[in-house]
């Protein structure tokens, strides 16, 4: 297991849901913090209670879809903190559920891929090439098992792009110290997920952590929080540590 301990985690949409969830565990294993969030009014309370833990915590702003905000905010991260270690992309916007799915305007397709696409593509070429100097880095990309909703096809289109790009550039990873999974934390009770959602959004956690903890080197694959709701920290490590690594399986 990884020892996060003076580490510094970048984590985007961290003032609610998943992202809150892993700012505060991640916090708790004495990981310094850094807070995305649209506004830095909203990660106020939340960096207040992390500074009591005695790690050090930043709070940054950025309205994702907006790639000149994303190019300021990584300006600044750089300005504020000797590296970013760990990245947890967590941030994703969701557009309107259409019963009638041939109307999905071309704009939502256009906000889904600049906010879950092309700003986490942005900030994972901004940190990876130091990640590599450095010679360890940790890039968790949460995607979607969201499939046959066509009623929500801007959203699951952009989170399967978003996996594509995890599986490509994956391998190139390989022996780098860095490496490049994604995590789906489930259908969880939150803004995004709705109210009629079967899990809490407490379940993502530990799962939600794990590509950041693992030393096996895994990369390109996919880790469903789920799998692992309601283990310890270090026995939800020990069966993510199971997971072969994708990239070196040969197809039957």
């Amino acid at each position: 297991m990884v020892n996060v301990q003076g580490k510094y985690a970048l984590i985007t949409g961290a003032s609610r849901g998943v992202g809150k969830q892993i700012a505060l565990c991640m916090a708790d294993l004495g990981c310094h913090v850094i807070l995305h969030s649209r506004e830095l009014a909203h990660t106020a309370e939340l960096k207040a209670e992390l500074e009591k833990k005695s790690v050090k915590v930043f709070a940054v702003q950025a309205e994702l879809s907006n790639q000149e905000q994303v190019q300021a905010m990584l300006k600044e991260i750089d300005s504020l903190v000797p590296q970013v270690d760990i990245v947890f992309n967590n941030a994703a916007v969701m557009t309107k559920y259409y019963p009638e799915f041939w109307t999905v305007p071309a704009e939502d397709y256009r906000l889904s891929f600049e906010t879950n696409v092309i700003a986490i593509v942005n900030i994972c070429q901004h940190f990876a090439p130091k990640m590599m100097a450095n010679g360890f880095g940790r890039l968790v990309n949460t995607t979607s098992g969201i499939r046959q909703e066509p009623e929500l096809a801007a959203y699951s289109a952009s989170k399967a792009a978003l996996t594509k790009y995890v599986q490509d550039i994956a391998p190139r990873l390989e022996g780098t110290g860095v490496t490049m999974n994604l995590l789906d934390p489930g259908w969880l009770r939150t803004d995004l997920g709705g109210p009629q959602a079967p899990n809490s959004v407490e379940s993502s956690i530990p799962g939600a952590v794990l590509p950041a903890l693992l030393e096996n080197g895994v990369s390109g694959a996919w880790f469903s929080a789920q799998d692992y709701t309601g283990m310890s920290i270090e026995k939800a490590v020990e069966k993510a540590s199971m997971v072969k690594n994708p990239l070196l399986c040969v197809p039957a």
